[in-house]
């Protein structure tokens, strides 16, 4: 979805004496983190712009997890920390994003995303704090601007602020397959300085430092399960191997300093994943080989044999490479209720975002719809597209979209695809539910193993529950200690 760019050294590509002219011309500014002066072509307003502008694309992409308790809980941990940090006057807004890889990141001007998947193998509030911290951090320090200054200089060319997204990226973004940011690479003196700071921000903020290192431990376990150092959703934090080690020793220093009755909070964090939605949401759509199901909109829909597809949050993608052809299903909307599939395309084009659209209306089997060709302006020019628009409901369109360069075999397919498109009514196939998170008590004393086998029934693995709970399978856990399971939903049935 996102591409991080290596960037030439900023020593080898920055003269002194350039550098000393940038300052001079006002380029220089007070890094709020170090309280050292720094080149920077972002200023803060642009920095506040960037937040604003990308926020709601993505919001759009990823979606917010649908649990308002979560979010304020989420929210009232991080607005604890940004008081306390070096720039407590910015808005700050976090947010937990509905997705199950284990992650979390930032965008500059105070925008902080942490998905659902790492939140359910954290377990403590400090945990919380530390990884929040760390996204503070970033923006504090102001890495992205630095990112986005050294390439500038570089003349690496990179887009205006890290966005984004064009006012026509359904049409234009099809090749990008997904959203347009750019999420810039931090270094390793960035992580490094990020982690300290989220440290130092969960104990001034009264949390316990010394939980913060698990989660990197737990990390590293989850990244050797799944066979990668670390993983990956929108990733800038590298592992370099010793962070767990590093981070011990910040905390137990940072805690023998600090203030007495330091929190850790694991009975309320517990209280606050306890029914989290845990890996994928089969509400929001599944692939049972080619055929594609989505339960909340009650909709299903064929894909050509043999491509290769992905259920992503914003869109479903098709591609068959060697055809040279993708094709894109995503969601639009209209205003107005009334319209019908023609007139949708007709209000496109009197909107300006399509520019000529040739086809013309069908009715299928459950729907109505308009199939043909379209040119929409993109990012880099006019584009020719494949499509077809199926009203599903009043306001509610489902967007199809195709490019197949010369290949008649691949359109033909897509236009199959698009006709297959047809109204979900298998219960089987409706009423499926997601795992979830359920935190249960340890009826006797006895190893992990043998509590793990106490509750049957369970989505994920003895190792992996293992890796939930942040122990080993030959760990004894004490009558009455509190425990993590995945209980499994309802899930799709052919």
């Amino acid at each position: 979805m996102t591409r991080a760019r290596r960037f030439r050294s900023f020593a080898r590509a920055i003269p002194l004496a350039l550098l000393a002219a940038l300052c001079w011309i006002g380029g220089c500014a007070t890094n709020p983190a170090t309280g050292k002066r720094q080149i920077s072509l972002v200023s803060e307003n642009k920095e506040l712009a960037i937040g604003r502008e990308s926020d709601p694309a993505v919001i759009a992409e990823y979606g917010l997890y649908d649990d308002d308790a979560t979010q304020r809980y989420v929210d009232s941990v991080g607005q604890r920390l940004a008081r306390i940090s070096h720039r407590p006057d910015l808005v700050w807004h976090f947010r937990v994003l509905d997705s199950p890889v284990v992650n979390a990141f930032a965008i500059p001007g105070g925008y902080i995303y942490i998905t659902r998947g790492i939140l359910a193998y954290m377990n403590s509030e400090a945990q919380l704090a530390g990884v929040l911290g760390h996204e503070i951090g970033h923006v504090t320090a102001r890495h992205s601007a630095q990112q986005i200054t050294r390439s500038e200089i570089a003349g690496l060319g990179v887009l205006v602020g890290m966005v984004f997204v064009d006012a026509f990226r359904p049409y234009g973004g099809l090749a990008q397959q997904g959203l347009g940011l750019l999420f810039l690479k931090y270094s390793r003196d960035n992580e490094t300085q990020a982690d300290e700071l989220g440290i130092e921000y969960a104990a001034k903020a009264g949390y316990d430092p010394r939980e913060i290192p698990q989660t990197y431990a737990t990390l590293k376990r989850i990244g050797e399960r799944a066979g990668s150092s670390l993983p990956s959703f929108l990733s800038t934090h590298p592992d370099p191997g010793d962070r767990e080690i590093r981070t011990t020793q910040i905390a137990n220093a940072t805690a023998a300093s600090a203030r007495r009755g330091l929190e850790i909070g694991s009975v309320a964090y517990r209280r606050h994943i306890d029914g989290m939605v845990f890996g994928d949401d089969p509400r929001n759509g599944y692939f049972d080989a080619n055929r594609f199901y989505h339960p909340q909109l009650a909709f299903q829909m064929i894909f050509p044999l043999g491509w290769q597809t992905a259920n992503q949050p914003s869109q479903v993608v098709a591609s068959d490479e060697h055809a040279g052809a993708a094709m894109q299903l995503s969601l639009a909307t209209s205003r107005d209720t009334t319209l019908s599939a023609p007139q949708f395309v007709d209000s496109l084009r009197a909107r300006g975002e399509i520019v000529e659209a040739q086809g013309r209306s069908e009715n299928f089997r459950d729907y109505s719809a308009w199939v043909g060709n379209i040119t929409a302006k993109g990012s880099s020019g006019q584009t020719s597209f494949v499509a077809g628009f199926v009203k599903i409901r009043g306001g509610q369109y489902l967007q199809v979209l195709g490019q197949v360069g010369s290949s008649n075999a691949a359109a033909d397919q897509i236009f199959a695809s698009i006709r297959s498109i047809a109204a979900l009514r298998d219960p089987a196939k409706l009423n499926v539910t997601p795992d979830r998170v359920e935190v249960k008590s340890v009826p006797r004393a006895e190893s992990f193993a043998s509590v793990y086998a106490a509750f049957p029934g369970q989505a994920l693995s003895l190792e992996d529950s293992a890796i939930l709970n942040s122990t080993r399978a030959g760990t004894t856990f004490e009558e009455g200690a509190p425990v993590k399971v995945v209980a499994k939903g309802i899930h799709p049935t052919g």
